[in-house]
């Protein structure tokens, strides 16, 4: 088990260049901080620090390198603990609703930037599709919530527009009568853009394929069980974009919006309405 204290005196000396300088940052004197530094190394068997003559200079040897990193990160998870039983009521809880087909990767890096912004708040992520998400936030149940929908349907509090294109696998038959599609469940306004758009232009359809999640439509698309319409970004190498001169013309654009639930949004929530403003802008 690791001795704080020794570990503080460790990093002290790594920072401040020497034992002089570190012995004023942590308010001991030289020789302290000399014996401190000497415990740990036999503690842990190794020699940390490499001195000059004086015995004032030092840096850190292969293994001080190696324990730096790890010192501070527990010398950090400690001050976090205390400052956390200190504070216990200060934590909040921000309920966030996503899309379903919203890309899991980009979701991911999205909520772990936040965490490291604002640590104090915590973060309920419920997954569904946009009528849902809708339907939870009218009920209370959810503060937050980023939906897919028509663009400029409704007050937001953010919205981006979303371009939507037509995918093929790159063998796919695309005049197979009826066209087999990729499609997301009911709720989902990819569908209903692809299924409404095909019942304009007078062609018939089956559903040869239907996933909760975008990377099964996707997959789908890409081996040729059936053509979709998905967002821009979500399209993939073995892809095959289709337009006009395919006989399928440019979906209209969606938009992904930031909707709170009735009433004004508390102080937890507006954080994280700031941060999703500035990361998706």
């Amino acid at each position: 088990m690791f001795d704080l204290d020794l570990l503080r005196t460790f990093v002290a000396v790594v920072d401040a260049g020497g034992f002089t300088r570190a012995a004023e940052r942590v308010h001991r004197s030289q020789s302290t901080v000399s014996q401190q530094i000497r415990r740990l190394e036999q503690d842990l068997g190794h020699r940390l620090l490499d001195r000059d003559r004086s015995g004032a200079a030092a840096v850190p040897t292969e293994e001080g390198e190696l324990l730096i990193g790890y010192a501070r990160r527990l010398l950090g998870i400690s001050l976090e603990a205390r400052d956390a039983l200190a504070n216990p009521g200060r934590a909040a809880v921000v309920r966030l609703g996503v899309p379903e087909d919203f890309a899991g990767r980009k979701l991911t890096d999205l909520l772990s930037g936040f965490a490291r912004q604002c640590p104090r708040i915590r973060l309920d992520t419920t997954s569904a599709w946009s009528a849902e998400l809708r339907r939870l936030l009218a009920a209370g149940e959810l503060d937050l919530a980023l939906v897919k929908r028509d663009a400029g349907d409704g007050r937001c509090l953010a919205r981006w527009p979303e371009r939507l294109v037509w995918v093929a696998g790159r063998e796919a038959d695309i005049d197979a009568d009826p066209l087999p599609l990729a499609l997301f469940p009911p709720g989902c306004i990819y569908r209903d853009r692809t299924i409404a758009a095909l019942e304009a232009l007078g062609r018939r359809w089956r559903v040869a394929y239907s996933s909760q999640g975008l990377i099964g439509v996707q997959a789908a698309v890409a081996s040729g069980l059936g053509i979709s319409i998905l967002a821009e970004d979500a399209v993939l190498p073995d892809h095959r974009r289709l337009g006009a001169p395919d006989g399928f013309p440019d979906p209209a654009e969606s938009e992904l919006a930031l909707l709170a639930k009735p009433g004004r949004p508390d102080r937890a929530a507006g954080q994280l309405v700031e941060y999703l403003v500035g990361a998706l802008g």
